[in-house]
């Protein structure tokens, strides 16, 4: 993927030009290619064609040499990129258009390019000033100036691009920054014009209000993407949250009290406790503000102002000191400058970024303006409601949006020679590969099931090895009892005990079954139901199984029931929301006990030998790893990033066990993965000797395969010179002479496969489950693939994207996709395919479950900054905060590292 906005500038030696010359980049001599990852060895043929499109579309590459800039502003830190647009464009347009004509294009950030070289003399260097006209006070105006210099830095040759879609390329800088210039043309128009981010804009065409002083808009994404032959424009529909527009005021009260209208003087300094300003200015800061009085130059609207914080006294009581040495409260300044009083004097101010302090009645809150915040947990299903759309509907949004981007009309995209075909979308030939056959336990009617479109039932089947007999459990029900009486009880303990007999386990009747107030210590209660049980039992035994009963809204009831099982006894536990264990059919209880039978050391389904050799080849033993990094919300500081690595411990690749880990915060590569892969090996050898009764010599592997979630392209090569190495090193330590294939698997990206003909869609009007696309719009050079390996629900489906890195097991496309999809199959808590292979979906749960490891009684709070004092603490703060997490991350108990405790 090409460097986002602020990527690297390409220069000549010594980091920049040389006096009165010019650097030709790109053109490479020989014909010799690297790659990253693996090159590809051929392209896949298994399964059935099928025409699809994708959601790309072709595009020239311009003729002409592209002229690239450093953009320096000597005398400023780092500046917005809508500011920064602003200057460039005042530049281009006000300041010197005789220079830039035709105009350049912009980033936001390091970048400009020019299709023709601009007359900057010998030196090719330029500085020019640029005043910005912005207002700070009511009725007053004054000047900003901002110093801009121009650094030519390189020539880009856009025949590296033809080049490389021909496969004669290495992808190296000249390829990325070439990428990057043709990205940044086509942004240019829409950054101009509509909100954006960093690769997508949003316009008001389409509007949601989801409460709480949040809009919701669409927008469009687009990127320059290359192909096998061909450049592309990947061009998809995105949503961005809003700040509703209107008053301050209204915007506020929204966020404090939802859709219930409260008056004013809700947000008066005596009516609001100190939590509720954090709160309120969490959500505020950082958000633009046009104030009453304030104008802008001739003819140029006035510059909004940034929000930094609020006050904490109101603004009858907040005195300042003016320029003449007098005193005087901010509600008396703005009487004297309105010539009228402030309505409510009682309220709190906002401060803006220049200190000035304004009543929150003076602030407007102008439209189209981002949300950088994590989204709030009750808008998750507003947010998709209005994200979602079905394949159908999404293509003819995306080609909607063609006439929003208008590329024909675009004067950069014209004068930098840029033809876009945006008539049709790509048509692809692609495969549906036959799904693995699933095996199930004696007794089942049927023991072999092909599954339809990436589904099958459990109808008369039997779980491949049920766990045994679960003699010692209890319920604790932490819901009152006038929302879940006895005979609710009785009827959730009749439905597990059914569903456990139906697939082959035999459940008793529960040791214990009592009611517990959660306002109490949860922790103390659960010892105390734990004992109980252990007492009852003849074998004074612990309790095999603890199940909770939660109410709505039950987080922290889950966080510390887990805790207590995971970490603190070893007990399995299984949690069921009151709402969802009421009068539930027997599917509930179903898919409830799918988890419960690996919880306790079963196993569900395996894939049949026959159809996923290249798993269960018992000469080559393979483990299959899925490694994943996750890192702290937006605007979290010193928290930490979670790091898991999953891996099965059995020669049918379908029982997992994890390792967990806290690092340094939003670092991507793990750390400490040398300790994790090392731990998960030796429990592979130890369950294939004990359990499997494999000789001792014979139970490590032969084969790993390591799928690595979460990185991005600009990332696959520290994940080859920083995790391969420890991997390597495990294996080395433990005598483990296997072969190693590394697989990125990743999930953010924008393609999307629309079948062509209702007749090959699912239900759900996607493609089907198993569509596999390796050809046109794959890689130029390297070893990938796309593969959408589940059926459709809601929305339009989003295919994985398989980078190979690294392959000593020398796998054919063919192989490697067909493994990918089995692995897509064996993920224990459905009877559905998922979207990517199972190991890297736990591995993805276990990050999320990190949060688990944490004594929920010391109040561990990892979604919100820390407040300004702990911020102010700098760099060494951090490290003391990271130090604090990483010593209270509690391991595993060792009853659960064994087993799949994250189903």
């Amino acid at each position: 993927m090409p460097p986002r906005a602020g990527g690297p500038a390409i220069r000549g030696r010594g980091g920049g030009p040389s006096r009165g010359t010019s650097i030709p980049v790109g053109l490479t001599s020989g014909g010799h290619v690297t790659t990253v990852g693996v090159k590809r060895p051929s392209y896949g043929t298994g399964g059935r064609e099928l025409n699809i499109f994708v959601n790309s579309f072709t595009t020239t590459i311009p003729e002409g040499v592209i002229h690239h800039y450093d953009v320096i502003s000597p005398s400023e830190k780092t500046l917005p990129a809508r500011l920064n647009m602003d200057i460039i464009k005042q530049l281009q347009l006000r300041i010197a258009p005789e220079i830039f004509t035709p105009r350049a294009v912009y980033d936001g950030r390091k970048n400009l390019f020019a299709i023709r070289e601009l007359p900057f003399g010998e030196d090719h260097t330029q500085e020019f000033e640029v005043r910005l006209t912005e207002a700070t006070e009511p009725s007053s105006r004054t000047a900003k100036s901002y110093k801009v210099r121009l650094t030519k830095v390189a020539e880009i040759n856009p025949e590296v691009l033809q080049r490389f879609i021909r496969g004669e390329q290495s992808h190296d800088n000249a390829v990325l920054t070439a990428i990057t210039a043709l990205n940044v043309v086509i942004r240019m128009e829409p950054t101009m014009t509509y909100p954006f981010n960093v690769r997508s804009f949003f316009t008001s065409q389409e509007t949601k209000d989801i409460g709480g002083g949040i809009q919701l808009w669409r927008g469009y994404f687009q990127s320059v993407r290359p192909g096998i032959g061909q450049m592309f424009i990947n061009i998809d529909i995105s949503t961005a949250m809003m700040y509703k527009s209107g008053s301050l005021i209204s915007v506020c009260l929204e966020f404090m009290c939802g859709s219930n209208p409260q008056h004013p003087s809700m947000l008066y300094k005596q009516n609001l406790p100190e939590r509720d300003i954090l709160r309120l200015q969490r959500f505020v800061s950082g958000i633009r503000v046009l104030t009453e009085g304030q104008s802008g130059p001739a003819g140029r609207p006035p510059v909004p102002r940034v929000v930094k914080k609020l006050t904490r006294v109101s603004a009858k009581d907040d005195f300042f000191t003016t320029r003449e040495g007098g005193r005087i409260s901010v509600a008396d300044y703005f009487r004297q400058a309105l010539n009228r009083p402030l309505r409510f004097p009682d309220m709190i101010c906002a401060e803006v970024g220049s200190g000035a302090k304004i009543p929150l009645e003076l602030c407007t809150v102008p439209p189209g303006q981002i949300m950088k915040k994590q989204m709030p947990s009750d808008k998750t299903k507003d947010v998709l409601d209005f994200a979602t759309k079905r394949p159908r509907d999404r293509l003819q949004s995306i080609q909607r949006g063609l006439g929003v981007l208008a590329y024909g009309q675009s004067e950069y995209v014209r004068q930098f020679g840029m033809r876009v075909d945006s008539t049709n979308p790509k048509h692809v030939r692609a495969r549906v590969l036959q799904p693995p056959t699933l095996r199930y336990g004696p007794g089942s009617k049927q023991p072999t099931i092909v599954p339809n479109n990436g589904s099958w039932n459990m109808i008369s089947k039997k779980f491949y090895k049920p766990t045994g007999p679960i003699k010692r459990w209890g319920m604790i029900v932490f819901e009152t009892e006038r929302r879940m009486d006895w005979d609710a009880i009785n009827e959730v303990i009749a439905g597990l005990i059914k569903g456990c007999a139906d697939v082959g386990i035999q459940m008793g009747s529960p040791s214990l079954v009592d009611y517990y107030n959660p306002q109490f210590n949860i922790q103390t209660n659960l010892t105390k139901f734990g004992t109980a049980i252990f007492q009852k039992a003849l074998d004074r035994q612990p309790p095999q199984l603890l199940v909770a009963i939660l109410p709505e809204g039950g987080n922290d009831i889950y966080t510390e029931v887990k805790f207590w099982g995971d970490v603190q006894k070893g007990v399995a536990t299984q949690c069921m929301k009151s709402s969802k264990c009421r009068r539930a059919k027997p599917q509930y209880f179903a898919n409830v006990i799918l988890k419960i039978n690996v919880k306790l050391g079963g196993i569900n389904t395996v894939p049949d030998p026959s159809s996923v050799s290249a798993l269960t080849d018992p000469h080559m033993p393979t483990i299959v790893m899925g490694a994943d990094v996750i890192h702290p919300a937006p605007g979290a500081i010193g928290k930490p990033s979670f790091t898991s690595l999953v891996g099965n411990v059995d020669s049918d690749s379908a029982k997992y066990i994890a390792e967990s880990r806290a690092q340094t915060s939003r670092q991507e590569m793990i750390a400490d993965l040398y300790d994790m892969s090392k731990s998960i090996l030796m429990n592979y050898g130890s369950y294939r000797h004990k359990v499997e009764k494999k000789a001792q010599g014979a139970s490590m592997p032969k084969r790993i395969i390591f799928y690595r979630d979460g990185v991005s392209e600009g990332q696959f090569k520290q994940v080859l010179e920083q995790e391969l190495p420890q991997l390597k090193r495990a294996c080395q330590e433990l005598q483990v002479d296997a072969k190693i294939t590394v697989v990125v698997v990743g999930k953010r990206h924008h393609v999307r496969f629309f079948p062509q003909n209702e007749r090959d869609a699912d239900k759900s009007g996607n493609c089907p489950a198993g569509t596999v696309v390796d050809t046109e719009i794959a890689h130029p050079t390297e070893f990938d693939f796309y593969l959408q390996s589940h059926g459709g629900l809601l929305g339009t489906s989003r295919p994985a994207h398989y980078s190979v890195l690294y392959d000593e097991n020398k796998f054919t496309p063919d192989a490697l996709q067909s493994l990918s999809f089995a692995l897509c199959h064996v993920y224990a808590r459905s009877t559905r395919s998922v979207s990517i292979p199972a190991p890297v979906y736990y591995a993805d749960i276990v990050c999320s479950r990190a949060r688990n490891h944490f004594d929920p009684q010391e109040k561990w709070d990892f979604l919100s900054s820390d407040d300004a004092a702990s911020s102010a603490r700098g760099s060494a703060g951090l490290t003391d905060t990271l130090e604090k997490f990483q010593q209270a991350f509690k391991p595993l108990h060792s009853l659960q590292k064994v087993l799949m405790y994250f189903s």
